[in-house]
């Protein structure tokens, strides 16, 4: 197959999946993607940036039981939550792919068959420990528990023992091809660490791959054997050809295909550094030229996950800041390679240090000096002194080192130089002392030289930062009276000019507020500052010990009858059976929920809190739902679990 246009760029994020909302985590990986896509765009590449969702497998058809939903309406409801979300982002993709799709399934499934006709897939039998979470079975050199099970060592959770009919990946053949190609293309697998981690893994030997499940009803059939359904990572890591184009739009894929880039977190490196080429090497496709895994997000030094209930809700800091600031941070404080830790406060000082001292008083005072003492126009004025000719110097060096980094994806890197950049510009002005010279009509063409010079900085340093914070650059482009997108000056045409003088600028309005710390943060256990105030919806609470929270008695309760509070728009009295008992209790959850879905079903409840009169009702107990934006939204257990069992 022939290599994808020369002029194409195609890099690709995971598939989120569907299971859970999304969170900064999501939200990182997404927005490296944008900036790198961004910054190829200003060089002429016609980019190719596409997203999307993981909908199938056990997590999924689990998660949709719970909630007492089929899986395609869990998936149809979370979508729209990672798509609003990369909006509020202000992410720029071309195409976001879901793998329910009909196009995606029939790729997969022409894949499968022309793998094993060829005899690279086969029938057979497996038996061994399988990560639910994860969705795939451990590999044998994880140890043995004391009591006998595994733990999967990338969720840190228990695994089962499975034995299931299956059809198998010769995965084992492809260890000396795969050795031979990162010994070829050392920087298949980047940062250099990773790459390590990958030979490493498949020098230790590889064994055959079971990818299908007759345990998961909900995925992708295998063609003429249904009871199996094709294993989620077969399924999943195809998304990146069947999206490009595979056996829907031929020309397409043919410009796209290699990809250029697979953006990864690094739990998911041993999927898209070993089995996803294997895979393409069986289908003769060329493999992408690279794959990089970037660190996580910590928070308290520990991975977010949903599991460890320590993920963190980028609307939060979103609703309050706007994506620019949380774009800035995340690509900022560590290089991609690198994990980091979230606080609130680090986040606080670089809105305040970089963003608002730095370039958003630099833009200001630039723009409010050009329209108080040059009535908003710009021109050239004197010729320019050394000091002018330094910094339109130093700005072709940093274009160089901008442009470098950017290409290299050190986006941290590329910031520090920006930035750099930004304080040269800043004691360029105090240097020049623009506001003593325009006291002197003499020296006229001097300020207006300072002023020009200062104005073509700020222009390029917009530039510079467009890829990471696009919607505060357009602010300052547009402030400057530019005609043109980013994407139209292009990098080869970024010069330390402003075309079309004299112009006039429009008013300079405050790109970044400054946020006051005891303001927006709150003190949590012995004065650690630790989260944003209530009003930002993340809330700390105090601790309380294991026995204190054994007193609270939780017990599933099955809903019995339904009606609706005379009076109240909210409240519901719902009458329980708890197994032993019967209740009633007043619940304000009538607008999520019409009395019909909610007989017959399951859900837990307080049972030893203090009755409570509400509007003149008796309420014997509390049903527990989950706080989503204002709204009550409850969590069902399926008909299996009885009635009355503890929850724990």
């Amino acid at each position: 197959m022939a290599e994808n246009a020369e002029n194409t760029f195609y890099i690709t994020t995971p598939i989120y999946y569907v299971n859970d909302v999304p969170h900064i985590g999501h939200a990182y990986t997404t927005i490296i993607a944008d900036a790198i896509s961004r910054f190829k765009k200003t060089t002429g590449a016609a980019v190719f940036f596409m997203t999307g969702t993981d909908e199938h497998g056990q997590k999924v058809e689990k998660a949709a039981a719970e909630k007492g939903m089929t899986p395609i309406e869990l998936a149809d409801k979370v979508v729209v939550r990672f798509e609003n979300l990369w909006k509020a982002l202000n992410i720029d993709y071309d195409y976001f792919i879901r793998t329910t799709r009909n196009f995606h399934e029939q790729g997969i499934q022409l894949i499968f068959k022309t793998l094993k006709e060829g005899g690279d897939i086969y029938k057979g039998t497996y038996e061994g420990f399988y990560c639910i979470s994860d969705e795939y079975y451990l590999p044998e050199e994880v140890p043995f528990e004391k009591d006998g099970t595994k733990i999967c060592p990338d969720c840190g959770k228990k695994s089962i023992v499975l034995k299931e009919e299956s059809y198998f990946f010769r995965l084992s053949e492809y260890q000396d091809k795969l050795l031979a190609f990162y010994e070829k293309n050392p920087a298949f697998v980047r940062p250099q660490s990773r790459m390590n981690e990958v030979v490493s893994f498949v020098r230790s030997g590889l064994k055959d791959l079971s990818i299908t499940r007759t345990t998961v009803k909900w995925g992708v059939p295998v063609p003429d054997d249904p009871a199996h359904s094709i294993y989620v990572w077969f399924d999943a890591l195809h998304n990146y050809v069947t999206g490009a184009g595979y056996d829907w739009n031929l020309g397409l894929f043919l410009e796209l295909w290699p990809a250029d880039v697979h953006l990864i977190g690094k739990d998911i490196l041993r999927f898209h550094a070993v089995f996803w080429p294997a895979f393409l090497m069986a289908s003769g496709f060329e493999l992408p030229r690279c794959v990089y895994g970037h660190g996580w997000w910590l928070k308290d030094e520990t991975k977010m996950s949903k599991s460890k209930g320590n993920v963190l809700d980028p609307h939060v800091l979103l609703d309050v800041f706007g994506p620019d600031p949380l774009r800035y941070f995340l690509l900022r404080e560590i290089p991609i390679g690198l994990d980091g830790n979230f606080s609130h406060e680090g986040f606080i000082h670089r809105v305040n240090s970089d963003l608002a001292n730095d370039l958003g008083n630099l833009v200001q005072r630039t723009l409010t000096m050009i329209q108080t003492y040059l009535k908003g126009e710009i021109s050239e004025g004197d010729d320019p002194q050394d000091e002018d000719i330094h910094l339109e110097e130093a700005f072709e060096r940093t274009k160089k080192a901008v442009f470098d980094f950017y290409s290299e994806f050190s986006l941290n890197r590329a910031l520090e130089e920006v930035w750099a950049y930004i304080g040269m510009v800043n004691k360029y002005l105090a240097d020049s002392e623009p506001w003593k010279v325009a006291k002197d009509p003499e020296l006229a063409g001097r300020l207006r030289r300072i002023l020009h010079t200062a104005a073509c900085a700020i222009r390029a340093i917009a530039f510079f930062v467009y890829p990471v914070i696009p919607q505060s650059a357009e602010k300052i482009w547009e402030a400057l009276q530019e005609k043109g997108s980013f994407v139209e000056t292009g990098y080869d045409g970024l010069e330390f000019v402003l075309p079309g003088l004299p112009r006039k600028t429009g008013r300079p309005e405050p790109l970044f507020p400054r946020v006051d710390l005891k303001e927006f943060l709150f003190e949590g256990k012995k004065g650690d500052v630790t989260a944003p105030k209530k009003e930002l919806k993340e809330k700390t609470m105090a601790t309380i010990s294991y026995p204190e929270f054994k007193k609270m008695d939780l017990r599933v309760a099955k809903i019995l009858e339904v009606e609706k509070v005379a009076g109240a728009d909210k409240l519901l009295k719902l009458k329980i059976d708890l197994g032993t008992e019967t209740r009633q209790i007043v619940a304000g959850i009538a607008q999520q929920y019409a009395s019909e879905e909610l007989v017959g079903k399951k859900a837990a409840v307080i049972v030893n809190l203090e009755p409570a009169v509400i509007r003149g009702i008796e309420s014997q107990g509390m049903i527990l739902a989950a706080n989503v934006d204002g709204k009550a939204t409850l969590a069902f257990y399926p008909d299996s679990v009885p009635t009355g069992a503890p929850v724990i």
